[in-house]
């Protein structure tokens, strides 16, 4: 019941990690303006993401254009939409596998060696999943963290992380924890290969060894005489 109740709260982890993941990618504040210098008191605030940039204005109106060229795109940008949409279908793949691997299913029937397999696949998929969203987050954050402090680089083209950066950092989080906790529910294999089970058998490896029969001998048997 214990391994059971951990399987669940690891795996309802997990997908609040995913869906997490598709938010982080769909959101565009990647990176949003940089209030330095004599911008302190703007009227619009803008906002890059890794599909589309957006300029929201203090009167409450929004405006948002996809990127023309997917070339002309920075290299971060380029790799965090390839890991990002590899992410969405890790995790898909994932909550699939995991759910039959779970031991409140009833896939692969009563064969606790299979069930545990599948279990252990799903959670190593759930640790993929968090490193395929951690490194274009954390790729993108160091991009900005460098041009921010960067004198070559114009103020008004200075940037700083953006609200989808940080969740992005939590839903690696989540994802990877699950993901090992996942794994270690699976039950533990004893050094013949099967599955320790519930209870402790007796050891027989200090007990005595029985005494072997004695041989029957003429000796032992009455002796009687016949006609």
């Amino acid at each position: 019941m214990v391994n059971t109740g951990m399987q669940l709260i690891s795996f309802t982890c997990a997908v609040t990690g995913w869906i997490m993941a598709i938010a982080v990618t769909a959101l565009p504040q990647w990176k949003v303006s940089a209030f330095i210098g004599n911008n302190i008191l703007t009227s619009e605030i803008k906002w890059e993401g890794i599909w589309m940039n957006c300029v929201y204005q203090t009167t409450g109106h929004m405006q948002c254009k996809t990127y023309d060229s997917m070339l002309a795109l920075p290299p971060d940008i380029q790799a965090a939409r390839a890991l990002m949409c590899l992410a969405i279908f890790m995790g898909w793949l994932s909550c699939t596998v995991s759910c039959c691997g779970m031991k409140c299913t009833t896939c692969a029937g009563d064969d606790r060696r299979a069930k545990a397999g599948i279990a252990l696949a799903g959670g190593i998929l759930f640790i993929l999943t968090g490193l395929c969203v951690l490194i274009p987050v954390s790729w993108t954050a160091n991009t900005v963290v460098q041009d921010f402090y960067n004198s070559n680089v114009p103020i008004m083209h200075k940037r700083e992380l953006g609200q989808a950066i940080y969740l992005g950092w939590a839903a690696a989080v989540i994802l990877m924890i699950s993901g090992a906790v996942l794994s270690s529910t699976c039950p533990l294999m004893e050094r013949g290969g099967r599955y320790r089970r519930g209870y402790i058998g007796r050891s027989f490896a200090n007990s005595p060894a029985p005494e072997p029969p004695k041989p029957i001998t003429s000796n032992n048997l009455p002796m009687k005489e016949y006609v």
